[in-house]
C-alpha cells in the first residue's frame, strides 16, 4: 500500500507529464501552423511570378508546413490516452465517412449541372465533421 507523500508524488509526476505532453503538442502544432502561414503568403504573393517548374513548386511549397502540421497531430494522437484516443477513432471515422458522402454526392450533382465546386472545401467540410465528430463521441464517453 502507498502512503500518502508516495501518492502525491504520483499526482504530481502524472499531471506534469500531462501537462507537457499537452505544452509540446500546442508548441508543435502552432510552430507548423505560423511557418504555414508565412509560406502560403509567400507563395501567394511571388506564384504568378513564376513559369513552368518553379510556379508548381512555389504553388505546393504550403504544403510543407502543412506536414508539419498533419504530423504534430499524429503525435499527439499517439501520446493520448485510450478513452481520448477511441474518441478521436471515432470522430476521424464520422469525418472520413461524411466526407466521402458529402463530396460524392456533390459529384453527382455537379453531373445534374450544379456548378464546380473547388478542391479546397473538402478540407473545411472534413474539419467540421471531425470537430463534431469529436463532440457527439465525447459526449457519449462521458
Amino acid at each position: 500500500m502507498l502512503d500518502t507523500p508516495t501518492i502525491h508524488i504520483y499526482v504530481k509526476q502524472t499531471l506534469q507529464e500531462i501537462i507537457m505532453k499537452r505544452y509540446r503538442y500546442i508548441v508543435e502544432f502552432g510552430a507548423g501552423m505560423a511557418a504555414y502561414a508565412v509560406v502560403l503568403s509567400i507563395s501567394v504573393l511571388f506564384v504568378n511570378q513564376l513559369e513552368g517548374f518553379w510556379k508548381t513548386a512555389l504553388s505546393l511549397a504550403p504544403m510543407v508546413p502543412a506536414l508539419a502540421v498533419a504530423v504534430s497531430i499524429m503525435r499527439q494522437i499517439r501520446r493520448i490516452d485510450e478513452l481520448q484516443r477511441q474518441i478521436q477513432l471515432e470522430a476521424l471515422s464520422l469525418a472520413f465517412g461524411g466526407t466521402a458522402l458529402i463530396s460524392f454526392s456533390y459529384g453527382f450533382l455537379e453531373n445534374a449541372g450544379y456548378p464546380k465546386l473547388s478542391m479546397f472545401v473538402v478540407w473545411p467540410l472534413m474539419a467540421i465533421l471531425w470537430i463534431i465528430g469529436g463532440l457527439i463521441s465525447h459526449r457519449r464517453f462521458r
